[in-house]
């Protein structure tokens, strides 16, 4: 027998239509695909970015599998946030992904950077332990998949079906299981430089109902460390009265970064704060990284006095602030004067 279920059973994924950006919903088109099984039928219907409605098509004896979608308009990408299988005895699984970005908090996908740990909670409920019960009422399969998305890579138009199942295993417990990874696992010969992405799914048993399913699904994307250098100036240069033009190379940028260059007397010591350069700045704010070169001129007016002083190029990110490059340099601008007074009486 057929019956209706209503979307209530799917407020968690509606709950992640709204992350992708409730302040900015031209920006994503969501949509919600509804796919019977075992037949196979599909039928789509957009939605908002929260609330409830019946499924498009009631759900048949197999079960059905609902499939939350978001299209980013520019630039054009599609990504699948979530699913939902709806069956008999089908269990329940979510999948939470944590960083120390907050990104995916105010409307993006999560995301973090090469060197940093993320956290993945993959909760399962609705398990079945009876002798009698089905097979594919007793556990669930947890897949982790990575995938790099190449030199210089984005992830635009990215062929997901390509990713590499690194690890794989069976959840048998109706429980949070959290896992805690250090760094990612994408693969690159520069462990700091790496950019992709990792998936973690839930899929359900095989069952003479419905074959398996994804329950739940979310992924991370990682994305490099940044570098940069500062050229125009060389250690140990001693300066006068005029500097020299300076050009700042930035690589990898982190999409939620500010980055700019300081100068403060002395030494080199991380953590002093001195007086930022005018024209150094430079600000992201997007879902991928940047490239960015800068030009600095007549930038010797903000230093008053002679003596060592310290350049450093930094960038502030979610996990911090890093030191990129530095430079250590003299300037002297002591006006010596050589001469003899006479006088005739």
């Amino acid at each position: 027998m057929k019956t209706h279920h209503s979307l209530s059973l799917l407020l968690l994924l509606l709950g992640t239509a709204s992350d992708v950006r409730g302040q900015a919903e031209d920006y994503f088109t969501n949509f919600l695909r509804q796919v019977q099984l075992p037949s196979g039928v599909v039928w789509d219907v957009t939605i908002d970015p929260a609330g409830e409605q019946f499924s498009p098509l009631p759900i048949d004896p197999g079960g059905a599998r609902f499939e939350l979608w978001t299209i980013q308009n520019d630039p054009l990408q599609v990504y699948l946030l979530d699913t939902r299988y709806v069956g008999t005895y089908v269990p329940v699984a979510n999948v939470m992904i944590r960083t120390g970005d907050s990104y995916q908090y105010t409307g993006g996908i999560p995301r973090t950077r090469a060197d940093q740990p993320f956290i993945v909670d993959v909760e399962v409920s609705g398990l079945l332990n009876g002798e009698d019960d089905p097979v594919a009422s007793k556990s669930v399969n947890l897949l982790r998949h990575v995938q790099s998305y190449g030199e210089g890579g984005t992830g635009e138009n990215i062929d997901r079906t390509q990713a590499t199942l690194f690890h794989q295993v069976s959840l048998v417990d109706n429980a949070i299981h959290r896992l805690s990874y250090t760094v990612s696992s994408i693969p690159g010969p520069d462990r700091s430089k790496v950019r992709g992405e990792e998936r973690f799914s839930v899929f359900s048993l095989d069952d003479y109902q419905a074959p398996a399913s994804q329950l739940a699904s979310m992924f991370v994307q990682i994305w490099p460390v940044a570098d940069g250098a500062i050229s125009g100036i060389e250690e140990g240069d001693k300066l006068r009265f005029s500097t020299p033009n300076l050009t700042i190379t930035l690589n990898d940028l982190y999409p939620d970064s500010r980055t700019y260059v300081q100068i403060y007397p002395g030494g080199p010591s991380l953590g002093t704060e001195g007086t930022v350069i005018p024209g150094s700045g430079y600000v992201v704010y997007d879902s991928v990284p940047h490239d960015k070169t800068l030009v600095i001129d007549d930038w010797g007016n903000i230093i008053t006095a002679s003596g060592d002083y310290t350049m450093e190029l930094l960038t502030a990110t979610p996990f911090g602030v890093d030191r990129l490059d530095y430079v250590t340099f003299n300037i002297n601008r002591d006006i010596e004067v050589n001469g003899s007074v006479t006088t005739v009486e």
